[in-house]
């Protein structure tokens, strides 16, 4: 009896020194966000389908056969025509961009969110403790971290990071890199400010590889506030429960297929490979295999495990009864992501990216509806994406406290990087960037005015399309 009284007794002490370290040490590690703020230029830098038309026209290099390409890669990929460029394209200066173009691209987007966000949340710039900008393709010196200190006179201590060459994965990258300071530091503000620089890498040139992107990125930006307060925690939005980063950099195929190179004549653009949507398969599948395990309950991955097991059984069965070339199952063992996550939120890299990820997860309309939606109103935003996504979810009122919400991106390197947040409280009132908008989502039918307008020019001579 004395014995088991001690067992007793020693197994609430270790209860109690574990619950203990976690109320000292591991409570100020969590991560939650208090907000965040899409941004949304002016009306005048809107892209209309006309404007598109002149764009294309203003590029003397194209042949016949280029300009047809363009046209179907903007009739195909899903994007209205309410989205946002910047203005030394919207002013026909793209060929020859300077300086200032791209730091006033940035500057108007630093100036708008930033300062929306902290006095939404009265927070002054002098709290911030971390602060981590994220603009794939535009390093000046100073950094673009150390502008946004400059302008906001931010402390002397302040923590600034300054990431570049990330691409599309570079939001969930940044909130990495905020998550580890706030891991080792307490009681702590950070700050991710994210975007992509349009101004300053126009493609002037032919190349079919290097054109595409010209015609699927437009102008955005997000900002989010991050802290691991405890005191915050009931003001809290999110909470970030998983991170996954997976880089297949070191495969030379992967490392090439999403690149900033020059092309023949010297002309500096962006190339994708037309292998990359097997490298970024590959990338998904691997980030999958870590995220899986994490993040859906028990009885989902043993019944994923019997049927495969099960599966596999009938095979060699059919093998021995039928011999050799029987072929693979029709229907292969599938995950239901459903019993772990409520709400997918994707990169809007284009409608084959939504329709291959909605795929391979077996998502419903519903589930895709967000991204395709921010890809129709908003455009490819890079890194930024996934903000105006979640900003979808929220104006529909569609996040109730204990939800979870699944982000995926990918990324030049290659990569493929996923996060998991838990909704801390229902979110049914709200004021971003969909507000204005959000009662004509989803249309009863998505008319793509590119098809209307131009959906012929594929089949019709190239000089009835320079004279319209």
């Amino acid at each position: 009896m004395e014995f088991l009284v001690l067992v007793y007794l020693f197994s609430c002490f270790y209860l109690f020194f574990h619950f203990l370290r976690w109320f000292i040490v591991y409570r100020h590690q969590e991560c939650y966000i208090l907000g965040y703020e899409c941004f949304k230029p002016s009306d005048d830098r809107m892209v209309s389908t006309e404007f598109c038309r002149e764009i294309l026209m203003r590029n003397k290099s194209l042949g016949l056969n280029e300009y047809k390409f363009l046209v179907k890669a903007v009739v195909d990929s899903g994007i209205g025509e309410q989205t946002y460029g910047p203005r030394n394209i919207i002013m026909g200066r793209e060929q020859n961009p300077s300086l200032k173009d791209s730091h006033s691209e940035m500057d108007e987007f630093f100036q708008d969110s930033v300062q929306k966000l902290l006095s939404k949340h009265r927070i002054s710039p002098g709290e911030i403790d971390v602060l981590v900008v994220n603009v794939s393709l535009f390093a000046p010196v100073p950094s673009l971290a150390s502008k946004l200190v400059n302008h906001y006179k931010m402390r002397d201590d302040i923590k600034a990071y300054n990431l570049s060459g990330m691409g599309c994965s570079g939001s969930l990258i940044s909130v990495s890199v905020a998550q580890s300071v706030l891991k080792h530091e307490k009681e702590r503000y950070a700050l991710v400010v994210t975007s992509e620089s349009i101004s300053p890498n126009w493609y002037s040139g032919n190349d079919r590889s290097m054109i595409l992107s010209n015609s699927l990125f437009r102008s955005g930006g997000c900002v989010i506030l991050l802290t691991n307060k405890m005191a915050q925690r009931k003001r809290a939005m999110f909470k970030l429960k998983h991170l996954v980063r997976i880089h297949h950099g070191a495969r030379d195929e992967s490392y090439g297929c999403c690149i900033q190179k020059e092309d023949s004549k010297g002309r500096v653009g962006f190339h994708l490979s037309k292998d990359l949507p097997k490298h970024a398969a590959r990338c998904l599948a691997d980030n999958l295999k870590v995220l899986v395990p994490m993040i859906l309950p028990i009885r989902e991955l043993v019944r994923y495990m019997l049927v495969v097991t099960l599966t596999a059984i009938k095979l060699k069965t059919r093998h021995h009864i039928m011999g050799a070339g029987t072929g693979h199952p029709s229907k292969k063992p599938v995950i239901n992501f459903k019993t772990g996550v409520q709400h997918f939120c994707m990169h809007t890299g284009g409608k084959a990216v939504i329709d291959g990820i909605g795929e391979n997860l077996k998502l419903t309309e519903f589930d895709l509806e967000p991204a395709r939606m921010t890809l129709h109103r908003f455009g490819n935003t890079s890194a930024c994406s996934l903000w105006y996504v979640l900003g979808y979810m929220e104006a529909k009122k569609r996040l109730k406290k204990g939800d979870r919400v699944l982000m995926l991106s990918f990324g030049a390197g290659f990569q493929c990087n996923s996060c998991l947040w838990e909704v801390m409280k229902d979110l049914d009132e709200c004021d971003n960037v969909w507000m204005d908008c959000i009662k004509d989502y989803p249309p009863k039918t998505l008319v793509n005015p590119f098809v209307e307008k131009f959906g012929w020019i594929h089949n019709e001579d190239i000089n009835t399309f320079t004279k319209l």
